[in-house]
């Protein structure tokens, strides 16, 4: 992806060590409809502002310009805008109205609209408050511990989670938590369904910035190594366990994999249909 000059990985000094109490939350874009400009209208050019800054020695607040974790902090928060203007798009070409959702970078812990969380959660979408939470410390986290390096694994995560959202915005994650409270026994299959479709709607972003000419060589591979290290099989091997099909909650490895690029085959929405027995 082209949206700023180098990477934002082996040159990133990410700053660890803060306790509960010493938390930092950077919520560093609201996007907010009917906000100024064009449809959740924010500056990629400067998005660090007004945003709170860890206290330098002297006790003054670290410029923008010096962050060592302004890159990463940028990169995020564009991702995050791209994917949303895509779902703008293919929401308004079914005439339907998208409600753009909000991203806050944290790290450690932070508190949301669906509880306190820590960064042992790593990113994830809370529909209590429509917002995407992205815990900073993940995507280093995706090298050292997943072995699922680089810029488009990171953007891939931003989408996946955006395609949480979609699924609210649509119903689906409400009509899937009524089936899970009807049938408990179903809770999990139904949680990788889910899941699944959010890979795939990270796959639908994944072809629209294809088309538009935004990926470089490489790009979708590490997605699809990404999208591969997270699942549930894979990760229940790192931890030193069996794999238990019947504890999956996102889906295996090859699962993941396939409706990512089923998503990115097609660009249609319409292709993300996980829930028809027969397509899991």
């Amino acid at each position: 992806m082209r949206p700023r000059g180098g990477s934002v990985g082996r040159g990133v000094t990410i700053p660890g060590g803060l306790g509960l109490a010493g938390v930092i939350v950077f919520v560093l874009i609201q996007v907010l409809s009917g906000g100024g400009g064009s449809a959740g209208a924010f500056s990629v050019d400067s998005p660090f502002g007004q945003a709170p800054q860890a206290p330098a020695a002297d006790g003054r607040g670290i410029p923008a310009a010096q962050d060592p974790e302004r890159d990463l902090k940028e990169f995020s928060v564009y991702v995050f805008s791209r994917t949303l203007d895509t779902w703008t798009e293919l929401f308004a070409d079914e005439g339907r109205a998208f409600e753009r959702a909000k991203v806050v970078l944290y790290r450690d812990a932070v508190a949301t609209g669906c509880g306190d969380a820590s960064s042992a959660v790593g990113p994830f979408y809370c529909p209590a408050d429509q917002r995407v939470y992205l815990d900073l410390s993940f995507y280093a986290d995706m090298e050292t511990q997943l072995g699922a390096p680089g810029d488009f694994a990171w953007a891939y995560v931003i989408a996946h989670e955006v395609g949480h959202h979609v699924e609210e915005q649509l119903g689906t994650s409400v009509e899937v938590s009524r089936l899970q409270r009807e049938d408990p026994s179903q809770a999990n299959a139904l949680s990788v369904r889910l899941a699944l479709q959010a890979d795939c709607y990270a796959g639908v972003w994944a072809h629209t910035i294809f088309a538009a000419g935004d990926l470089d060589k490489g790009d979708v591979k590490e997605a699809i190594r990404a999208s591969a290290a997270v699942g549930d099989d894979r990760l229940q091997r790192r931890a030193g366990g069996q794999v238990n099909p019947d504890s999956f909650t996102h889906g295996s490895s090859e699962q993941r994999v396939e409706w990512f690029n089923r998503g990115r085959a097609t660009g249609e929405p319409a292709d993300c249909d996980t829930f028809s027995p027969e397509n899991l």
